[in-house]
């Protein structure tokens, strides 16, 4: 892996996905695989009890400078400022909405939220670490 660091100034021309957080294993970060009662890392072997997962943010987003075109993913806290609450608030207040709604999907983000990052991203230009 290349360990030259650098910074890219850089709109954000597409979201890839919705599903912007993800049960994060707290020793490697990977994703965990989830039932309705433990979790199990795939990466590393952590295992536990469900109702002590973490949640993480993960945003993949096209980007453009002036020449080129970039796939990038943010992880983690750096976007708290962006959706105003940690990825464990977040995924709790999605929780409570699915329940409200009777919504059974634990994995996916209702479409306001979806529309809500895509009017702040798409279009607006960042300075990314790479």
């Amino acid at each position: 892996m290349n360990s030259v660091r650098g910074l890219l100034a850089a709109s954000v021309i597409s979201i890839h996905n919705s599903c912007f957080i993800y049960p994060a294993c707290q020793k490697c970060f990977s994703r965990l695989i989830l039932d309705s009662k433990r979790f199990n890392c795939l990466k590393c072997g952590c295992t536990g009890e469900a109702k002590d997962v973490s949640y993480r943010y993960r945003l993949s987003l096209k980007v453009a400078d002036t020449n080129d075109l970039f796939d990038i993913t943010v992880f983690g806290s750096c976007l708290d400022p962006f959706f105003g609450v940690t990825a464990e608030n977040l995924q709790r207040y999605i929780q409570d909405l699915n329940q409200l709604s009777g919504e059974t999907y634990t994995d996916a983000s209702p479409g306001l939220l979806v529309q809500a990052v895509e009017t702040c991203f798409i279009g607006k230009r960042f300075i990314f670490g790479v």
